[in-house]
């Protein structure tokens, strides 16, 4: 190999979980999950009887008569966090955080004065345990793809070592669904062609895949599966895109069903986006529907926005025209909004009318610029008295309610 095995993928066991636990020793070892309506979070207790992350409280607790739920302590979760990835912080500048509770890191640079990537791992472990009372993962890998199924095979609480001269003989044994981009569709599609495990995917002829799963999926994961991953440790990196989703159990595919949870989700993206001063020119949509398959409808506009009125109107008319073209089916389990090609948003200036397509939305308008003052007036309230101050009355007052805001944003963390 050209390269050896210095990438590490850490990842906190159960995280949110596992805090309830460290801060409640009653909980250890009891099936808990955080959350109430939906399940936010499960511990390994919960998941064995099959509860996990998404699923609504109902359908939790017919699984496991016992599992307790827990409100959750959401500073804490973000101080623990930010606690354990500031111990691979001190073995290595190159970290690359990709959630509250998992983060890549190379040692190539310090195994001098570290010893070797599998001897800094044990010593992150170990500290992350004595230091914070919290159980974490380790994978060490080549590439960043493998270093992360290694973390998850580790699971729970463990580490795992990929030499380089064994990689595929490690890699091709493997469930499929342990891969990157792997879902509950795309592992339906594989399995019902005979295709459960790593390998398997990697002798699928390339033809079969574009079929199965369009070109550029296809491409993707037959490279991966051959452990082609060139992609490197990226320590300063803005998002490319915000998004939020929510899970809604089975209910009916109808506007009184996904219109109130697209306008708290419009909110969520909209608030982000100009808290950074960001905006996006493509909204994409996706809606899952009972049986777990997917679609997805995309617009890409001349102008980016990241005004919350816009942003749930072209939801909702990307969500309309999805089940339009999916008559047949008649109950929705999820819907997803995610705003892409972002980019830093200027002064906003007054626009003439041209007479263009989805003008009125664009936020040089006088359309625009008034959706512009109430949201910031919105924001500004909200940054004062706290979200739960004021909101618009699609998302006050509708049905819907998703989950809680502090937990959004421990996810929203890195926009």
């Amino acid at each position: 190999m050209e390269t050896a095995a210095t990438i590490l993928h850490a990842d906190l066991d159960a995280f949110y979980a596992s805090v309830e636990q460290l801060l409640d020793p009653s909980l250890r070892g009891k099936p808990i999950a955080v959350g109430g309506g939906v399940v936010l979070a499960a511990s390994y207790e919960a998941k064995a009887f099959g509860v996990k992350g998404g699923m609504p409280g109902r359908r939790a607790r017919e699984l496991c008569p016992q599992l307790i739920f827990v409100g959750g302590h959401f500073k804490e979760y973000s101080r623990l966090g930010d606690a354990a990835m500031k111990v691979l912080d001190d073995f290595t500048p190159l970290v690359e955080r990709i959630s509250i509770d998992e983060a890549f890191a190379d040692v190539v640079g310090c195994t001098h004065l570290f010893g070797s990537p599998a001897e800094i791992a044990r010593k992150i472990r170990q500290r992350v345990k004595s230091e914070l009372g919290l159980p974490i993962s380790v994978g060490v890998a080549r590439t960043k793809h493998l270093a992360k199924i290694a973390s998850q095979v580790a699971k729970p609480d463990g580490l795992v070592v990929v030499d380089p001269d064994k990689e595929l003989a490690f890699l091709h044994g493997l469930p499929v669904d342990l891969m990157w981009g792997v879902g509950p569709v795309t592992r339906q599609r594989l399995a019902e062609r005979g295709v459960t495990t790593i390998g398997e995917l990697a002798n699928t002829s390339p033809h079969a895949l574009d079929r199965l799963l369009g070109p550029a999926a296809g491409e993707k994961l037959l490279a991966l599966a051959w452990n082609r991953d060139p992609r490197e440790i990226r320590t300063h990196h803005r998002a490319q895109s915000a998004g939020a989703q929510s899970a809604l159990g089975r209910k009916p595919a109808t506007a009184h069903v996904y219109r109130p949870a697209l306008a708290h989700l419009a909110d969520r993206i909209g608030t982000r986006l100009r808290a950074k001063s960001l905006a996006g020119r493509t909204v994409t949509v996706r809606v899952r529907f009972a049986d777990l398959r997917s679609v997805t409808r995309s617009l890409t506009l001349d102008a980016p926005i990241a005004a919350t009125a816009s942003l749930t109107e072209i939801a909702e008319e990307l969500v309309r025209a999805a089940l339009a073209d999916h008559p047949q089916e008649k109950h929705i389990s999820l819907v997803a909004i995610s705003v892409s090609h972002l980019e830093k948003h200027p002064r906003l200036q007054l626009e003439f009318s041209l007479g263009a397509r989805h003008e009125e939305r664009r936020a040089g308008t006088r359309r625009g610029l008034a959706r512009h003052s109430a949201d910031r007036a919105v924001d500004r309230i909200r940054d004062r008295f706290g979200w739960a101050s004021i909101a618009y009355g699609s998302v006050a007052f509708g049905p819907f309610r998703s989950v809680p805001d502090e937990f959004r944003e421990l996810a929203e963390k890195e926009l």
